[in-house]
């Protein structure tokens, strides 16, 4: 790893908290507990059981006292919620940090008891089904939260008994969490072995490794490619062990809550609907040949017959778009004040104020992420940054997801719960227009198929890989259902779903059978499928861009308007505003049409 990659900026957490031994962090958390505490206490007061409907109150006292619990538990998650994200920004960082990884069991075990209250509001509420109409307008309070409201009531149906929700949320810290937390220690703890380009062998992390996927020449991309096999092979059982603890949880629990599968839970959480999704994955399907041109001419472009792994992130093209990260800031900057100038203010201030943890390094999380830290209204963003155009599209992604966070001001924690479809919207949008700006002012041929082959690259992993981690995950349930599975039957099944996906796009003997043990999607126990919202958001996102295209700039304040609206309503709801149809298989095949224009110029150059 260079000195360079040691040097980029680190993210600043210190006006959060001083320290996590500072009386500010230690005072912060007696609050919590204390807050925590007072809310148990007055649900249990004001015998808040759903076994026990509220009969005695007429419809402005029930009002009252539907708001008195919204505001508290409001109070105690904005602070819940950023004393995780203040601990995360260590654990995430540095996950040898054994100070940090301690102080987050703590908050862990808080939100077990937040999980608990807020699971009992919620079968309460749905208890109230029938008085919800008449209470949301006599208080104000009531009236701003109707929507979640109205989802917790018609969502009250899956929950087991409140003994069982109960039990199920203490078991999960040392159950699917600590399945998740292990897969993390161990995929940011591993380093292999790799000969670099003047022929020395260094041990590096896999955030450094898997960045060699774009490296500019083949021998670095295939040596990064066997270094990543090796290395997850080596741990391929114990992340199994990962993968099986946590899918196995959740398979278990969708059942006894009396879900279809655990795909109903998502769907659920992305406030959208089965037709919706069928629409979407139908288009993607049958966009899969038009992906597969890209790849044969890719492959032709690299004087090869067929496309090995190695090569799918692999530059081609000319171009002079190597970028120091002051430079991919004043590139992301110049451009985003073109969309709005407000979007190029907020990236400032979060570049001024250290927001962004920029560089790979040891015992750091691979990939990239955006967080909110609701008390002090700001958003930390994690990058692996490498200086290649990929990466200052990535870096304009996150700060879109943190421009999205900033619109959410001054809404409460509750009405900030945004399905992660429209979470990736913002994002998506704005690495769009940073990558269309590229590929505007690309100074000839060579330098605008470097720039489409980046673009293009983003776009066909959100397509075509996406879609064979939705193959594989399905099938990763309906298995699991049954039995255990071994590390040798979730490579079988990755390897089936990426010829699926892939088809004779890429040369079949180089595949990347270990996917599943580094992505850390796969082991959120509380978000399953994190695949298919990518291609909403990029499909959504493009869709939107369209609009931006033809509106102008009377566009950006109903856009704005939207990010601030995505935890007041369905998917649907929100883009209909725009007269976006999502239930339509023309909408999806809309956006996937203007990739398949990229594609085409790509073929011609």
């Amino acid at each position: 790893m260079s000195n360079e990659a040691q040097e980029l900026p680190r993210w600043d957490m210190t006006n959060v908290y001083p320290g996590i031994d500072s009386p500010e962090y230690e005072q912060a958390f007696q609050r919590l507990e204390t807050k925590t505490r007072e809310l148990e206490k007055f649900i249990e007061n004001n015998h808040i059981d759903p076994e026990q409907p509220t009969t005695g109150l007429d419809s402005a006292e029930l009002a009252v006292l539907i708001a008195e619990l919204i505001n508290r538990i409001n109070a105690s998650l904005r602070l819940a919620v950023t004393m995780e994200a203040y601990l995360s920004g260590f654990v995430t960082t540095d996950s040898r940090d054994t100070q940090a990884q301690k102080a987050l069991s703590v908050i862990e075990q808080i939100f077990v008891r937040l999980t608990q209250q807020e699971t009992l509001f919620q079968a309460w509420i749905g208890a109230q089904v029938d008085r919800l109409p008449h209470v949301i307008g006599h208080n104000e309070v009531v009236k701003q939260h109707a929507f979640i409201l109205n989802e917790a009531a018609e969502q009250s149906r899956y929950l087991m008994s409140s003994a069982e929700e109960n039990l199920a949320a203490e078991l999960n810290l040392s159950g699917a969490f600590a399945w998740q937390k292990l897969q993390g220690v161990i995929t940011s703890q591993l380093s292999w072995d790799i000969e670099d380009e003047k022929g020395e062998t260094k041990k590096l992390p896999m955030t450094a490794i898997i960045n060699l996927r774009s490296h500019s020449e083949e021998v670095m991309r295939r040596r990064g490619y066997e270094a990543e096999i090796a290395a997850w092979g080596s741990v391929e059982n114990q992340v199994a062990a990962c993968f099986n603890g946590v899918k196995g949880a959740v398979g278990v629990l969708d059942r006894r809550r009396g879900r279809r599968d655990s795909l109903h839970t998502t769907i659920d959480q992305a406030r959208m609907d089965q037709e919706t999704l069928d629409a979407m994955l139908g288009a993607m399907k049958n966009s899969l040949p038009m992906f597969r041109k890209y790849y044969k001419s890719k492959a032709r472009k690299l004087g090869k017959e067929s496309l090995p792994w190695w090569d799918i992130f692999a530059p081609t093209g000319k171009s002079e778009s190597s970028f120091s990260y002051p430079e991919a800031q004043g590139y992301v900057l110049e451009v985003f004040a073109k969309f709005t100038p407000d979007l190029a203010v907020f990236a400032q201030k979060a570049f001024d104020n250290n927001w962004i943890d920029v560089g790979p390094r040891e015992g750091k999380r691979v990939g990239a992420f955006c967080m909110g830290l609701p008390q002090v209204e700001e958003s930390r963003v994690l990058l692996n940054f490498e200086g290649n155009l990929d990466w200052v599209f990535t870096l304009a992604h996150e700060l879109g997801h943190a421009y999205h966070n900033e619109q959410l001001i001054g809404r409460t924690i509750l009405q900030r719960d945004t399905p992660f479809t429209l979470a990736e919207m913002a994002s998506t949008l704005c690495e769009t227009i940073v990558t269309q700006e590229a590929i505007n002012n690309a100074a000839g041929p060579e330098e605008e198929l470097a720039i489409l082959e980046t673009s293009l690259i983003g776009e066909s992993q959100v397509v075509v890989d996406i879609y064979s981690r939705y193959l594989f995950e399905k099938e990763v349930f309906e298995r699991r259902a049954v039995s255990e599975l071994s590390a040798e039957d979730f490579n079988t099944i990755m390897e089936e779903s990426q010829k699926t996906a892939y088809g004779d796009g890429l040369d079949e003997d180089y595949l990347h059978k270990y996917m599943w043990t580094w992505k850390p999607h796969y082991y959120r126990p509380g978000l399953s499928f994190y695949n298919y919202p990518y291609a909403f958001g990029l499909l959504f996102g493009t869709g939107l861009y369209a609009v931006y295209k033809e509106r102008g700039v009377d566009f950006i304040p109903q856009y704005k308007d939207l990010l601030s609206s995505t935890g007041l309503g369905t998917a649907a709801e929100l883009a209909a505003r725009f007269d976006i149809d999502l239930h339509s298989s023309e909408f999806w095949q809309g956006s996937l049409d203007q990739i398949g224009k990229k594609i085409e110029r790509y073929i011609a150059l």
